[in-house]
């Protein structure tokens, strides 16, 4: 059985999408990404956030929000803030060193590249 992974940020335009794709194909995880503003390219709902088992935010301000906003729909979810400023474009290559220096660190095993 696959893990389920949320990344989200505010916009889902820039560092959660490039996240979902740096990720895709990862052996034992399914990806998907959300933004938790209004008017994100693709919005966090109840219905994502029961899917995921893990959901990765960017920064402190979304744990708050996503908390705020949609705490009766976060029971068994880790929510894991991996402190990644808004300061990227979407696939920089910057962003995409951190992201695999920090995502698979969470996810364990499953999350290791095979060969």
């Amino acid at each position: 059985m696959k893990t389920h992974v949320l990344f989200v940020c505010s916009q889902n335009r820039l560092r959660s999408p490039t996240a979902e794709q740096v990720f895709a194909d990862w052996p034992g995880i399914e990806v998907t990404s959300a933004g938790l503003n209004d008017g994100a390219a693709n919005p966090v709902t109840p219905e994502l956030l029961k899917w995921a088992d893990t959901i990765f935010v960017m920064e402190g301000e979304h744990r708050t929000r996503l908390n705020h906003k949609f705490k009766p729909h976060l029971n068994k979810q880790r929510v894991i803030c991996l402190g990644i400023p808004d300061k990227f474009r979407f696939m920089d290559p910057a962003l995409v060193t951190l992201l695999k220096q920090t995502v698979p660190h969470h996810l364990g095993r499953k999350a290791k590249r095979g060969g």
